[in-house]
Order: C-alpha cells, then structure tokens, then sequence
C-alpha cells in the first residue's frame, strides 16, 4: 500500500517538474524574443540616393517610437547638387535638404517601411529681360517636393550595418516669385540606403 502511495507521490512530483520545466523555457523564449524587438540603436547615418533625379545626401536618423513591431522615426540630411549651365548663364551648387517621417514594421532585422518625405533643392530660372546683362534675368526659388516611400529595411535592433531600397515617386511644387503653384507628379522613383545604426 505505502509502495503505490511513494510511486503515486513520485510520478506527481515528476510530472510537475517536467511542467514547469517546459514553462521556465516558455518564459525565456518570450523575454529573448521581446529583447530582440527592441531597437537599442536608435540612432543612425547614412547616404541615400534618389533616381531618376539622380541626387543623393548624407542623412542622420533617429527612431522616436516604438511600439511592438512597429518603430517610427524622422530623418534630416543636406547635399549640394551641380547644376550645369550653358553660356549666357554660368554653373552653380544648390543646397538639397531632405526630410522624413517613416514608419518601418518588423520582428528583428527585416522590415517593411512606409514614409512621407519632403525636400527642398535652392534651384534658379532664367527669363528674357532687356534691362539685365546679357537680356537674362536670374531668379532663385526654392523647388518644393513631397515624397511618399514603400520599401524594405534591413536593419538590426542592437546596431551595425543596415540596407534600405524602395519605391519613391514624386510631386514636385515649385513656388516662383509673383507666379502660381506649378505641381507635377512623376510615378517613377527609387532609392537606395546604406548606412550605419548604433
């Protein structure tokens, strides 16, 4: 009788702790996987260029948000971009500056990223005028453009190197003095990311 009683005792006492066994491995599965969603490098610096304009810029990034899977971050960056002319008119630098809200949603390293851009290039147009050297008129403006992005992200949560591309068509607005609002849109877009989080 006290034979079946130790065996009952004991294959209880074995069945409990094989239980939780298997629920201490659970528990540090989950808290492995949720360290592993949350982005420590928060910070990043990279180069991006866009086509068809052909432009690129230096670029400094940071994620604000994050919640789960998904992250949200903002970027700024400059580059000046040559614009060649021919005579009457002379070649010139004009300053680019970029900027972005993006949102990208992954487990860990692989993301999908949607985001909203905006960039302003210093650009000049010329006009015909007999009251200036040459009978041409310079005037400078700032070239306005939204850009809406959907690509892939590779980046990982503790840092290192990380890859970007996607589909990023445009809507230009460009704001001449004394005139109206010219907009034109261009659906084809690409770019390209590479840079460093840490």
């Amino acid at each position: 009788m006290m034979t079946r009683y130790y065996k009952f005792l004991l294959l209880t006492l074995m069945s409990v702790l094989v239980l939780s066994k298997n629920e201490l491995v659970a528990q540090e599965e989950e808290q492995r996987e949720s360290k592993a969603e949350i982005f420590t490098a928060k910070n990043s610096v990279f180069v991006e260029t866009l086509w068809p304009s052909f432009s690129y810029s230096l670029n400094y990034g940071r994620i604000f948000y994050q919640i789960g899977k998904l992250k949200l971050s903002a970027r700024a960056g400059f580059s000046l971009l040559y614009n060649s002319r021919t005579e009457p008119t002379s070649s010139y630098w004009a300053p680019f500056i970029p900027f972005e809200l993006t949102g990208f949603w992954g487990k860990s390293k692989h993301h999908l990223e949607l985001g909203l851009g905006f960039f302003a290039i210093r650009n000049r147009r010329y006009f015909f005028d007999e009251d200036f050297p040459n009978n041409i008129r310079e005037e400078p403006y700032w070239g306005k453009t939204l850009v809406p992005r959907i690509g892939y992200r590779y980046q990982k949560p503790e840092g290192g190197f990380f890859i970007a591309g996607g589909y990023t068509p445009t809507f230009s607005i460009e704001n001449l003095e004394g005139g109206a609002e010219n907009g034109e849109f261009n659906p084809f877009g690409l770019s390209i990311s590479l840079g460093l989080s840490f």
